[in-house]
């Protein structure tokens, strides 16, 4: 996952830094609170950077850091001791902090001494502006800056490309002066003091919701949508306090990722993640709100329609759209769309759009009402219209791509970084490049497409995308396997030659089912060998490439989502113990990241090093990486629905080591659905009235609903 434009170095995040998130907001400081200049740190509201410098005094000394957490994804607590003035005692400083459009901080401070404290608070501030962007390359350009102070309040504005932005600081007792706020208070002894400021944001005049001062934080909107999101998942207990860990930890990462189009704010979307990607992907959000199905299908509708209602309707070559084509990239900043020609979107992949169709697909066998789904079904039939007029550029039956300028992405698959498709040799492929998971996903559009017109009633129609989906499994089979190898290439690249190195794409036609039932076999002995499977998981490529590196970003590294799809391959293919052991090893790995699969981690071996590596600059929390291990529990449950079909499938081969499993509130076709596990028994309760439990693993078939 990488910013479209990104050209210098990605700025990483400390482990000792502090990330708040809550919907396309999101604040990085130190672990005092402190948000310091010259870095990365801010506050972040809609791609700016609204608040650059939040760092806070006592008696002119920084405050020292005890400890800082985020309590909640939008909630930040920071402890720290502060020196008082001619005492040898120090003073706690409590810091509690909500984000939403906006900030709101409390400050306390505390005296333990037998004797009074004076004490004074300065909280020097500012604000520049930049574009999401520039501070994460590291290459922020000033802005002119306008400040004004008014009784309580303080507000720096600037107007950039013909647009206002502006944050407002204000609080009660303070006395501002340029970017500073002071207070100045005795504390008694065993006493406290207490301040709340606000930070207020505006864009081009308009002033985000925000909740006043004096009002409950329990009645903000972050605090609602929380507590909403908590009593709508699934509840899952199990006697495993790993695997209960790092399901709780993904529901709550995926709560905390929500975002909204701002015009249509009932359609919820699923951020790629923090901190640099709070924004909509389309191959991200895609395959996240599908692996999330089971705990959230509103994410999977809200990414469609978002997705439809921007969905390329005209040919630009500076932004890569084109008609039919479902976006890359979603930014709201100024300098974004500067960058995007002065277009929020950014429509370089080759993926996404097969992905919104097979997605629908999978969200009507879910149950999703007709009156979602018919809206849809003309953005399913452009998506598919792209893949055959735009998609395959020369007509040989394979989507390929290649960028139209040199800002563009020169990948354009979810190894979309410029050495991430290489021949075994090592060297780059060239372009134009047909990539072979996305002729997967292909396949699985088109097949979805059929099944849409099935259940229609659509007979001619459906057999029309059945045989149009079995034509491109042929001639699948026929370019991409590589017989003296045992395994499928890459890619072909512009001269329609197999990029022939070993790697993990092709667990992705594993669970898209393009891969013919004679090969999967020696597939699968590739992804489990030595050379792929870390024993934390599956690399991207194999150790004996030529541009393997265990610390690259694709280039051997091991990524949660990529294991999570190619798990679902294996057990599609009917590898039940080799899916159970991805499934396992990522659990396993998921407790050395405090319960949190981050983005990647380094593909070093097991054997050599008994935890598994981070990644500098890995996203946490990340999207598709928090979907994972909710796709890996559905996938070992067997769990697959047809509510169309009234049939609902099911065949547990839960690991042992899991033990016992219940699971409470899985929303199907309207109803409240429960599990209850215990070693080979099995009970399912509250499917929808006329829905039929068939206790058998789902075959799917090109015929099949």
């Amino acid at each position: 996952m990488t910013g479209w434009k990104s050209p210098g170095p990605t700025s990483s995040i400390g482990p000792s830094e502090v990330v708040l998130v809550e919907g396309s907001s999101f604040c990085i400081s130190s672990a005092a609170g402190d948000i310091t200049r010259g870095g990365v740190h801010g506050l972040f509201v809609q791609d700016t950077r609204v608040l650059s410098r939040w760092d806070l005094y006592v008696n002119d000394d920084r405050v020292r850091s005890l400890a800082g957490v985020a309590a909640e994804p939008y909630h930040g607590r920071f402890l720290s001791t502060a020196s008082a003035a001619g005492l040898q005692r120090e003073l706690i400083v409590e810091r509690l902090r909500w984000i939403g459009s906006g900030m709101r901080e409390q400050i306390t401070v505390r005296n333990f001494g037998r004797e009074s404290v004076e004490c004074t608070i300065v909280i020097a501030f500012g604000a520049d502006f930049a574009d999401v962007f520039e501070v994460k390359d590291r290459r922020v350009r000033r802005r002119a800056t306008h400040v004004a102070t008014s009784g309580r309040r303080c507000t720096i504005e600037t107007h950039w490309r013909g647009h206002q932005r502006a944050v407002v600081i204000e609080a009660e007792g303070a006395t501002f002066q340029e970017k500073r706020a002071t207070f100045a208070h005795v504390v008694p002894p065993h006493g406290t003091w207490t301040v709340t400021v606000g930070v207020k944001v505006q864009l081009d005049g308009d002033e985000l919701p925000q909740l006043p001062l004096g009002a409950p934080i329990e009645e903000s909107e972050p605090a609602r949508r929380l507590l909403q999101w908590r009593l709508d998942v699934p509840v899952a207990r199990t006697e495993d306090p790993a695997l209960a860990r790092v399901l709780r930890r993904s529901q709550e990462d995926l709560g905390s990722l929500r975002i909204a189009d701002p015009e249509h704010r009932d359609r919820v979307v699923v951020a790629a993640g923090a901190p640099w990607f709070m924004a909509l992907f389309g191959r991200d959000s895609l395959l996240t709100s599908l692996m999330a199905l089971p705990i959230d299908h509103r994410l999977a509708l809200g990414t469609l329609q978002t997705l439809a209602r921007y969905q390329g309707s005209r040919i630009n070559h500076l932004t890569e759209e084109e008609p039919g084509r479902i976006l890359h990239e979603l930014r709201f900043g100024l300098d974004s769309a500067l960058a995007l020609g002065g277009e929020n979107a950014y429509y370089g992949t080759a993926d996404a759009t097969p992905l919104f169709v097979m997605l629908l697909g999978e969200l009507h066998r879910w149950g999703l009402p007709q009156d979602d789904l018919a809206p849809l079904l003309p953005h399913a039939d452009r998506a598919l219209e792209w893949i055959t007029e735009h998609g395959d550029r020369d007509g040989d039956g394979f989507i390929e791509y290649e960028r139209t300028n040199d800002r563009g992405l020169a990948n354009q698959g979810w190894k979309d970084s410029w050495d991430g498709v290489n021949n075994a040799d090592g060297t780059l492929a060239s372009p134009p490049i047909a990539l072979c998971e996305v002729q997967a996903y292909v396949y699985a559009a088109y097949l979805a497409r059929g099944h849409l017109a099935r259940d229609a009633g659509q007979r001619e129609d459906a057999h029309a995308w059945t045989a149009r989906a079995e034509r491109l499994k042929q001639l699948f089979n026929e370019q991409f396997w590589l017989p003296d190898h045992g395994y499928y290439a890459v890619a072909l690249d512009g001269a329609k030659r197999p990029v022939d190195a070993c790697a993990s794409n092709m667990g992705h036609c594993l669970m898209a089912g393009i891969v013919d039932a004679d090969k999967a076999g020696q597939v699968v002995e590739h992804l489990m060998s030595d050379r792929m499977f870390t024993g934390w998981g599956v690399r991207t490529l194999a150790s004996d490439m030529g541009a393997y590196n265990p610390a690259s970003y694709h280039n051997g590294s091991v990524w949660p989502h990529d294991n999570a799809l190619i798990a679902a391959g294996l057990m599609r293919y009917g590898y039940v113990s080799e899916a159970q052991r991805v499934a396992t090893s990522l659990i396993e790995a998921a407790e050395h990241f405090d319960g949190r699969l981050p983005e990647l981690f380094c593909g070093f071996p097991r054997e050599e090093y008994d935890e598994p590596i981070p990644y500098p600059t890995s996203c946490s929390p990340q999207a598709w990486a928090a979907a994972a291990p909710i796709h890996l529990l559905r996938i070992l449950l067997r769990f697959d629905p047809c509510v169309p079909h009234r049939k609902v499938w099911m065949a547990p081969v839960l690991p042992r080591s899991f033990g016992a499993l219940e699971i409470a509130n899985v929303r199907l076709a309207g109803s409240s659905v429960s599990v209850d596990l215990d070693d080979d028994d099995f009970e399912v309760h509250g499917l929808p009235e006329g829905l039929e439990l068939v206790p058998q693993p789902y075959r799917p078939s090109t015929r099949s609903p």
